[in-house]
Order: C-alpha cells, then sequence, then structure tokens
C-alpha cells in the first residue's frame, strides 16, 4: 500500500515515481518505507524497539515490538520531508 507519489529527477537525467511512504507485509518482516533515509531520524529510532533498516526501509517483525507513538512520530516527519523537498506529491 502506498500513500501518493512524487516525481524524482536525477542529474543523470534518471527519473521515476516513488511513494511518499507505504508499508508491504513481507513474509520476514513488515516493511515500512521512510523514503528520505534514516539520517535525521536516529532519535526516534531509538525509541522504536526492535527493527533494522535498509536504505529507505524499516523492517519490523512484530508491531507488538514497536513503540507506536515513535512509529507515528517517524512515519509522519518522512511524509513531510518528502513533501518539503518534492512540493507538489501526485
Amino acid at each position: 500500500m502506498d500513500f501518493n507519489s512524487y516525481h524524482y529527477r536525477y542529474a543523470t537525467g534518471r527519473e521515476g515515481d516513488m511513494p511518499v511512504t507505504g508499508f508491504a507485509p513481507r513474509k520476514q518482516a513488515l516493511t515500512i518505507y521512510i523514503m528520505p533515509g534514516f539520517n535525521e531520524y536516529t532519535p526516534l529510532l531509538e525509541k522504536l524497539g526492535k527493527h533494522s533498516t535498509g536504505r529507505s526501509c524499516l523492517y519490523v517483525k512484530r508491531l507488538s515490538d514497536i513503540h507506536m507513538p515513535a512509529l507515528r512520530t517517524l512515519v509522519a516527519h518522512s511524509v513531510r520531508a518528502i513533501k518539503k523537498t518534492h512540493p507538489d506529491p501526485q
């Protein structure tokens, strides 16, 4: 499931569309897409609970292991960051 999308274009000319945020229930873990990555979110990640990350993916085995207010805040900050850098999400 994704929530809106935004168009990106790199200096190389490569371009495409990405979700502003989204999640995918996978066999190994729930994947939550935090499109700006995690550099700005260390304090929230420390509060989050059991998780791992990829470049823009947050992996969670069980939602019961997660501090839900921290997750809501993380997703909200991520969406605001994308909308700030890409002000006209589709």
